[in-house]
């Protein structure tokens, strides 16, 4: 890669390891799912300027649907009830694996041993971390929620790669049309109008900063970045600096929210990053698309 671009890819990585502890600034002012409401409806504003991708309205409603809605839905108030944004960053990472269990049984796509191993030491890391639940601020309904926001995730990455060659930042932009209204009318049933009203007369320059933030630096930014980044490099070159995302999460959190993680809790999630560095530095790694949260 040439020195430009690793530059931005460590960047990048940084931008998106940052967004899990401004996501937790958000949430101080704004309801979870209000907020992921907040997100995409900003999120989407370039899919005003660019071409709607050569994909079908069924399959965009589908991929915004358990990519956005789905993992949003479910990693925003998990976030705000138990799951602090160090761990947050580097638990998530374990849809990679769920990914490859869903694209074995849907589509056909044999698991190498690497992969199997790899998920193997992954799974046994969050098994670890399951132990420290009620420590630190990591309740059950919070892992829980993590984990089934990882699920969507993993089914939203299936359908993804079902799609072909598209443009990156054209095909987020449009996704993003179908998350706000459902999330919008998740967060009026769940978390009511009164809350809602109080979230927007109430909150500050430094919470709508970080809507901001999630919304242009993580999402339409981050994703022009990296669809630049795969088109120039193949996936073996681009991919490992996706490792760098939960590293930049969990030491941001750590340094910016003061966040603390015992040995067992430090041993599961060493255990997730070492399962997720086989199946990212083996030999020919497949497309990985990382969450920025």
């Amino acid at each position: 890669m040439q020195p430009r671009h690793i530059a931005l890819a460590v960047l990048l990585s940084v931008f998106w390891g940052l967004n899990f502890v401004v996501i937790t600034v958000a949430l101080t002012d704004f309801p979870p799912l209000f907020l992921g409401a907040l997100r995409f409806a900003i999120a989407a504003l370039p899919a005003l300027l660019l071409p709607r991708p050569p994909v079908r309205w069924s399959m965009l409603i589908a991929i915004g649907a358990t990519l956005f809605v789905g993992q949003f839905a479910l990693l925003f108030p998990a976030m705000a009830i138990g799951m602090p944004p160090g761990l947050a960053s580097i638990a998530l990472q374990v849809q990679a694996f769920i990914t490859i269990g869903i694209a074995a049984v849907v589509l056909r796509e044999r698991p190498t041993p690497r992969q199997i191993i790899g998920a193997a030491v992954a799974f046994g890391g969050l098994a670890l971390v399951a132990t420290t639940v009620g420590t630190n601020g990591v309740t059950v309904a919070g892992l829980l929620l993590a984990l089934g926001s990882a699920v969507f995730w993993a089914i939203g990455n299936v359908l993804l790669r079902r799609v072909g060659e598209v443009d990156m930042l054209s095909m987020i932009s449009w996704l993003c049309l179908v998350a706000p209204i459902p999330l919008l009318l998740l967060s009026v049933a769940v978390e009511g109008p009164a809350r809602i009203a109080g979230a927007i007369g109430g909150a500050s320059w430094l919470t709508v900063g970080a809507v901001l933030y999630i919304a242009i630096i993580s999402t339409t930014f981050g994703y022009a970045v990296w669809g630049h980044l795969l088109k120039r490099y193949p996936a073996a070159t681009a991919a490992p600096f996706s490792l760098l995302v939960p590293v930049s999460g969990t030491l941001s959190a750590a340094l910016l929210l003061g966040e603390s993680f015992g040995p067992v809790r430090l041993a599961g999630m060493g255990l997730i990053m070492a399962g997720l560095a086989v199946l990212v530095l083996g030999p020919r790694p497949g497309p990985l698309v990382v969450d920025p949260g």
